[in-house]
């Protein structure tokens, strides 16, 4: 395993979907609550920082005794923020946990450094599972292709592989939005433009795979959901509510 893993959680406010998600109160907490908690039980970080550019959340973290930075309000992604903080703290791997991932765990999360202790040369990782039959051609749920050595082939909003001769004996997996990198990958991805694919599919990740880069790709049986409308934050509240029952 890597000396030093850092876990960083961008935080943005502002959200045209779902405005001030992070904060948004589920079973009583904060979004951002469940996400911290996780990122710290599971064991494997020597720092979990929020990376936010509100002060309204980092007044959050102060009252909560969380780790935070103030961040730039120009980045245009999670990455971006998760750069900033990368080029103020050493580590070995970065890893992005994002802000409106509340159903994340620390299977998920050691899963997702898992590659990095296997192969010397990977650069970043990120996570599948299954993808569940009603979000196969759900562009909102982005499906992913891998090798048999598991690096990323191609991620899409669209249902992908196409099974053409209806075989029914299609595998496809859901990606899950949770990436680990090196500082070079970061470097690297910050000076790149926005590639056309990325632009495209509107999926930041095709920026390395257009660029040559690999990204490795580890299975998890669980899923997770991202909230990015209100009836994310109703579906996650009731999974939580049903985990709460005796």
């Amino acid at each position: 395993m890597p000396a030093a893993i850092i876990a960083v959680i961008p935080a943005r406010l502002t959200s045209s979907r779902l405005p001030r998600k992070v904060l948004r109160d589920i079973c009583g907490r904060p979004m951002l609550a469940y996400i911290y908690e996780a990122a710290q039980s599971a064991g494997i970080f020597s720092q979990v920082i929020i990376a936010s550019d509100s002060e309204e959340v980092l007044g959050l973290c102060r009252r909560q005794g969380w780790d935070h930075r103030l961040t730039s309000q120009d980045h245009r992604s999670g990455t971006e923020r998760v750069h900033e903080v990368a080029c103020a703290v050493k580590a070995d791997i970065y890893v992005n946990i994002q802000g409106d991932e509340p159903l994340a765990t620390a299977q998920h999360l050691t899963a997702l450094v898992a590659p990095f202790a296997r192969a010397a040369d990977v650069q970043v990782a990120t996570l599948k599972t299954p993808c569940p039959e009603h979000d196969v051609a759900n562009p909102n749920a982005v499906k992913v292709v891998t090798d048999l050595s598991g690096r990323a082939l191609y991620f899409s909003r669209s249902t992908v592989p196409h099974d053409r001769d209806k075989m029914a004996a299609v595998r496809y997996f859901k990606h899950l939005g949770f990436y680990a990198y090196t500082r070079n990958a970061l470097d690297l991805f910050c000076s790149l433009p926005e590639s056309e694919l990325e632009r495209s599919e509107r999926l930041e990740q095709l920026r390395f795979l257009e660029n040559g880069v690999a990204i490795q790709v580890e299975e998890t049986p669980l899923d997770t959901v991202g909230v990015d409308t209100e009836e994310d934050l109703d579906r996650v509240e009731e999974i939580l509510r049903s985990r709460a029952l005796p």
